[in-house]
């Protein structure tokens, strides 16, 4: 008796989607888990994870319910109902009431199925609904314009609720008091913040300078100017930063560590990591947003090859051994070492977690702030956890010689141990750690993957253009002629519009995955350098990084001149 293979059974636009030969049903399967994984809706999704046409959506959900296509270019948003509806529902819920006529209401939707936006507009509006499908890229424009911007202002503490503790620390300074009559330095500050979270930002800067202050958004890796405030401001924009992040506002001559949760909504909290420096003029302050959903994104949105996802997939199911990421800060390694820990995250499995700090909070896991002042370094936990009859650990970052001995102890002795170092590409960790002085044997025989890892800014779906280069040129940037010999082969420049950001939004993952193989193994064994790993990774068909992230130019994702900014060649 043969087994079929499971299909899965979808409907509406998800069926069509698949029938039409857009997205595999595998692929849809995998969309949808992990748009419910990431609490987001399943179009919005598709769109920017596995960058699909909005138009093309739109079209075949119009199909699909026999109703007609509505283009958003042609209305006048001058007739926007905006008093029928709260605007706040409208950007949470992501749909647009656009006139009425009676006691109907016609509210424009990219998911007519999206019952919950549906009936919180009927309830609020009193009035009955009707939804008009549209491209959802435009819905998006349309609310950032004309609904967004009355929304984004005016954030007091009664509009976001900021956990403060209380502090007893005081100053005798009256500039330094963050209370009283600061209530409109809180109400800015939470306006950056929240900006800062509706940009895409992973990153706040707030600098003081002799003349000037400035503020800054790292926004898909690139630092951007938002904002000048008053230079008289600057104590006190620092003083309310550190009381927030539960910090020491008298103390200014050595940095600090803090932290920050915003509450969104009831269910929708953000976290900020946030760090005070002594500088010529005053305080700088910088803040990490960390985002919990960006750890249950799936690992079909982080932008791995097919072959790559499965070596990924492969070296987490082993029972033992060492999975390594490496990469410069900012590349996206926790992202891919949370992905990895929420797959292995099931109710039979007890992990371990030793962070610098613990970024995001994960439940299920056990998750250990390293603290070195009062000796609990990442090799005192590393010691701690193998008495607690573990079977995965995460070691946040292996840095020197105890912590590389003990985690490759617990690899060769029935662990699952993932961590990450600092290095620029998959051969030269290996060789990092020969170079801190573990012995070539222990190496070979218990690191099973390396993965190195880059982030390029992902090109305007909306607005890149087909790039003109000659061939000679495309060859000396490592193109191939089985590249240049296809006959859709195409690559885009950026080109900037409305809907972007120079030419780009959003952010893809360039991955060198290498397999510790048995001739690798052997190349390690006689002390062999990154350079012959690297040649043998290459034979046995591993991309690097450059390699990889020409594959991202030739689908489309983004550009050269992105590749050639983020690796070394």
């Amino acid at each position: 008796m043969s087994l079929e293979p499971h299909v899965p059974k979808f409907s509406g636009i998800n069926r069509r989607l698949v029938d039409e030969g857009v997205l595999t049903a595998q692929q849809m399967q995998t969309a949808v888990e992990s748009a419910r994984k990431s609490q987001k809706k399943l179009i919005p999704y598709l769109i920017e994870h596995l960058n699909l046409k909005s138009l093309i959506i739109a079209e075949l959900t119009a199909q699909e319910f026999g109703e007609p296509l509505f283009d958003l270019d042609a209305y006048n948003p001058e007739m926007l109902p905006k008093e029928i509806v709260d605007k706040n529902l409208v950007y949470r819920h992501q749909v647009v009431p656009l006139f009425q006529r009676g006691s109907l209401l016609y509210v424009a939707t990219s998911d007519p199925t999206n019952m919950e936006a549906l009936d919180a507009i009927r309830f609020n509006s009193k009035l009955n609904v009707h939804p008009i499908i549209v491209e959802q890229h435009k819905l998006e424009k349309l609310i950032e314009k004309h609904f967004q911007e009355e929304t984004q202002f005016n954030f007091g503490d009664e509009d976001l609720d900021v956990d403060v503790v209380d502090t007893d620390q005081n100053t005798n300074q009256e500039d330094d008091d963050p209370s009283g009559d600061d209530s409109p330095i809180v109400k800015y500050i939470n306006k950056l913040l929240v900006d800062a979270i509706r940009m895409g930002a992973s990153d706040l800067h707030f600098e003081p300078y002799e003349k000037s202050y400035r503020v800054r958004y790292r926004v898909d890796g690139v630092l951007r100017h938002i904002a000048n405030p008053p230079l008289q401001l600057a104590n006190r924009l620092a003083s309310r930063l550190k009381v927030m992040s539960q910090m020491d506002i008298s103390e200014k001559r050595t940095p600090q560590d803090g932290r920050i949760k915003l509450k969104l909504s009831k269910t929708k909290a953000i976290d900020f990591r946030v760090n005070c420096l002594p500088t010529l003029f005053g305080e700088k302050l910088v803040l990490r947003i960390l985002d919990p959903s960006s750890a249950m994104l799936g690992i079909d949105a982080l932008g791995y090859e097919e072959a790559q996802k499965q070596l990924f997939m492969d070296a987490l199911e082993k029972p033992q051994g060492m999975l390594l990421i490496t990469g410069p800060t900012g590349s996206g390694k926790t992202v891919s070492l949370y992905t990895g820990l929420n797959i292995l995250n099931t109710e039979d499995t007890n992990i371990s977690t030793a962070e610098d700090p613990v970024e995001i909070n994960l439940e299920g896991i056990n998750q250990v702030n390293v603290n070195p002042k009062v000796g609990l370094t990442f090799s005192a936990a590393l010691k701690a956890f193998l008495r607690q009859d573990p079977d995965v650990i995460m070691v946040g970052e292996i840095r020197d010689l105890e912590t590389a001995e003990i985690a490759i102890k617990a690899a060769q002795t029935g662990h699952m141990v993932m961590s990450t170092l600092h290095t620029n590409s998959a051969p030269e960790t290996l060789t990092r750690l020969r170079n801190m002085g573990v012995p070539s044997f222990n190496i070979a025989t218990s690191v099973n993957l390396v993965i190195a890892q880059r982030l390029a800014r992902r090109l305007c779906s909306h607005c890149k253009a087909p790039a003109e280069i000659p061939k000679n040129s495309l060859l000396e940037m490592g193109f191939t002629e089985q590249d240049l010999a296809d006959p859709e082969f195409q690559i885009y420049q950026p080109v900037g519009c409305p809907e972007c950001r120079e030419g780009y939004k959003g952010r893809v993952g360039i991955y060198e995955v290498m397999k510790v193989t048995p001739e690798i193994s052997k190349i390690i064994m006689e002390d062999g350098n990154a350079l012959e790993i690297a040649q043998a990774s290459a034979r046995l068909g591993f991309d690097n990084l450059r390699r990889s992230g020409l594959k991202k130019v030739i689908s489309g994702l983004t550009s050269l001149q992105e590749v050639n900014r983020v690796t070394s060649e």
